[in-house]
This record gives structure tokens, sequence and C-alpha cells, in this order.
């Protein structure tokens, strides 16, 4: 039978083969992130060109005094109402469903560009009551005053079963119950 091992040597390196050891690491971490670390170099780049470093390195020099400016100005109940406002805005905006809002927007920037192409004529081509009942049977207008009544209608709804949640509106399924009242499915 072998005997037992009681005297364990370490191997000791010196510093100077720790030091390439360790610089052979980095040599690997390197080239097997090359391409991250030539993006993060042109984002530098660019920062640099912008000033965007510059105000960088300043805002951390000042840090306290910077700091100090910001607080301040959060301090004030007009940033105070802002923030809230904000916060509320941003809630809202996750409950707006943006399929359904999307053929609107298309139709609100085809008004706008007619509109910037409309030329006033100095009042040589006046509109007058027949010729708004004219343009009634213009199938453009008599879509878009469909679009919005409905647009109305919809305005006019009773939301007070939708209102406060954050619910998305197709997921708020309300319904009359048979006393009249408001309920969730």
């Amino acid at each position: 039978m072998a005997k037992a091992v009681t005297n364990i040597k370490r191997i000791q390196l010196t510093e100077e083969e720790k030091r390439k050891m360790d610089l052979e690491e980095i040599e690997t971490a390197l080239l097997d992130n090359k391409e991250a670390i030539l993006q993060s170099m042109d984002i530098l780049k660019h920062m640099n060109q912008r000033g965007v470093l510059t105000l960088l390195d300043g805002l951390f020099s000042e840090g306290d005094k910077v700091l100090n400016v910001l607080i301040k100005a959060v301090d004030k109940p007009e940033a105070t109402n802002t923030i809230k406002n904000l916060l509320l805005m941003v809630g809202v905006l996750g409950t707006i469903n943006v399929q359904q809002l999307e053929p609107l927007l298309l139709k609100l920037n085809s008004g706008i560009a007619r509109v910037s192409e409309y030329t006033d004529s100095k009042g040589e081509d006046k509109l007058g009551y027949y010729d708004i009942v004219r343009s009634l049977k213009d199938p453009e207008i008599n879509r878009a005053l469909s679009l919005l009544f409905e647009f109305l209608k919809g305005m006019g709804e009773d939301t007070e079963g939708l209102e406060r949640t954050t619910q998305l509106p197709e997921n708020q399924d309300i319904h009359q119950s048979q006393n009249g009242t408001l309920e969730d499915k």
C-alpha cells in the first residue's frame, strides 16, 4: 500500500509569471469580445465628438453641486405636479390601443397634408352656405363627417366603469345589468 501524503508543497509563482498569466487572460477576453469592444470604442468616439464625455466629466467632478441644484429644482411644487402629470400621462398612454389609433392617425396626417397645400386666395373663393351643403355629397367629406360623428359618440359614452383602471379598454368588458347599473363581467 502507498503512504499517505502528509506534506503538500504549493507551487509558488513568481511575480513575472503571475503577470504573464494575467496578460494572457486579458488578451483572451479581448479577443473573445472583439466586436463588442470595437463597437463600444465607436460609441465612445461619437460621444466624445458630441461633447457628451466632457459633460459627464463635469457632471461627475461637480456631482455634489449638481445633485444639490437638482434636489432644489425637484423640491418646487411645480416640479412635483409635473412629475405627477407625467406619470399619469404615461399610465394613460399605456392603455391606448395603438392598432386602433393608427388608421385615425393616418387620416389625420392626410388632412394636415391637404391643409398645408391649401392656399388662401384672399377672399376670392368664399365658402357659402350652399357650398357647404353641396360638399356633403362629396364622398371624402361624407366619410370624414361619419368618422367625426363616431368619434363624438365614443366621447359621449358612459365611461364611469372604465375610468381609474390600467386595463386596456377591450379587457374591461362592461355590460348593463338587469337593474340598469354597470357591472364588470
